[in-house]
């Protein structure tokens, strides 16, 4: 799966999912400093899923309307980041072929995909 890495995401997350043989592209790598409308506008015109631990993109999406090829919400602040890496692979791993196009939201204890 293609996937965009927002800067609010750990590198180990990035490094995890590569080590998975997804193709990922962190906005780290490429220029800091980009706007949330400016990054979800990169994700969707390389089609990656928009990885990503800021809620606000959550706005940009349900409130505003914005176009996306799909988002991951990470949610697991307090986690440790080898926890974070497994709980995050996993989701793709067993749920991969509902995440492009969807909303989904990575918690402890659930996950959650919204259409």
């Amino acid at each position: 799966m293609k996937f965009f890495l927002d800067e609010s995401v750990d590198a180990p997350v990035a490094e995890r999912l590569r080590k998975d043989g997804h193709d990922v592209t962190c906005v780290w790598e490429l220029e800091s400093g980009l706007s949330d409308e400016a990054v979800l506008g990169k994700a969707s015109k390389v089609e990656a899923v928009l990885v990503t631990a800021d809620k606000d993109f959550g706005e940009l999406v349900f409130r505003m309307g914005r176009l996306h090829t799909g988002v991951i919400l990470i949610r697991l602040a307090g986690v440790s980041l080898d926890r974070k890496c497994h709980v995050v692979s996993e989701a793709i791993i067993n749920h991969g072929d509902e995440i492009p196009g969807s909303f989904t939201v990575i918690t402890p204890a659930l996950i959650r995909i919204r259409r």
